[in-house]
């Protein structure tokens, strides 16, 4: 039977002022907060509405901030419309997002999800800092072109395409010589593209210390099998079984993000919507450029 399938956003789509929403329309949305800044130690909900936008940008804030309010305006919508959750048939999350979709799906606690997701944002930070990187979108361009550009691009540099997003949205990352070259070429050749605000060339070989510290990290949590399937990032498939699950989560971080085919993946189950909850509202854009017909309600924070 078609159900719903729920959509967590990733990092990037952060803004001062998420979270006032949630937690003004649902009292568990504000525990959620309270409880995540006596383990993060320092007001969540303080940096999320009021700032300093430096600090929220920074990758260390970043995720555990989207994280929580995913998860806020998920408490929004089971108080407005338990129905729809209790419909999820699936659930899949942009990176960063996998981590939300695993408690929604009951594989994780919030507690030790968060943790789990503070200490990843610490390790890729700290990767960052010490092989500093990359990353731009490259827009309005065929896949087998950008693959082309990255070959000629490279040269002996680390480049390759981080995030495929949906069709003429793409990612390299890489070493900041290289994606400039990738950059100056695909625009010569009526590609646009954008340099992204982030830290470091996530999703390539350059994050590989942040993926041995994520394992130490979820070797020390326990993760359940999910009640509905969760479409991981590495290979776009659903996954129940905790071990894979634990190995697709390191695998995540230096490998590239196969959104595209995942949501061709999650339409091709027939879903009969889609929500996506937390800040933005990227993903209902991926989404539309995928199958513009396809029905995707928002849930903000």
């Amino acid at each position: 039977m078609p159900g719903f399938a729920f959509l967590f956003p990733g990092q990037g789509a952060q803004a001062i002022g998420m979270g006032q929403q949630a937690c003004e329309t649902a009292p568990a949305a504000r525990k959620l907060f309270d409880e995540a800044s006596a383990i993060l130690g320092y007001d969540l909900f303080a940096t999320c509405t009021q700032g300093p936008a430096e600090k929220l940008q920074s990758t260390v804030v970043s995720q555990p901030a989207i994280y929580v309010c995913s998860l806020a305006a998920l408490e929004c919508l089971k108080k407005g419309d338990p129905t729809a959750v209790e419909k999820a048939t699936a659930t899949a999350g942009l990176s960063l997002g996998e981590y939300t979709a695993l408690v929604f799906a009951g594989a994780l606690s919030f507690v030790d999800g968060l943790r789990v997701v503070a200490k990843r944002g610490q390790a890729m930070q700290a990767a960052a800092d010490a092989n500093p990187g990359a990353m731009v979108s490259v827009l309005s361009m065929e896949k087998a072109k950008v693959e082309e550009l990255v070959a000629a691009a490279r040269g002996s540099e680390v480049l390759g395409i981080a995030n495929f997003l949906c069709p003429g949205n793409l990612v390299v990352s890489g070493s900041a010589v290289a994606c400039d070259r990738l950059a100056a070429e695909a625009t010569q050749q009526g590609g646009r593209t954008v340099r992204l605000a982030v830290a470091g060339a996530f999703h390539t070989k350059m994050m590989q210390p942040a993926d041995e510290a994520l394992a130490q990290a979820l070797a020390g949590v326990e993760i359940k099998p999910p009640r509905i399937p969760v479409w991981s990032n590495v290979d776009a498939r659903p996954h129940s079984d905790p071990a894979e699950i634990r190995s697709l989560l390191v695998r995540q971080v230096v490998e590239p993000v196969l959104f595209e085919d995942l949501l061709r993946g999650l339409l091709a189950t027939e879903c009969e919507r889609f929500y996506e909850l937390g800040p933005g509202r990227v993903l209902a854009g991926l989404l539309k450029r995928v199958m513009r017909k396809a029905e995707c309600v928002n849930i903000g924070c």
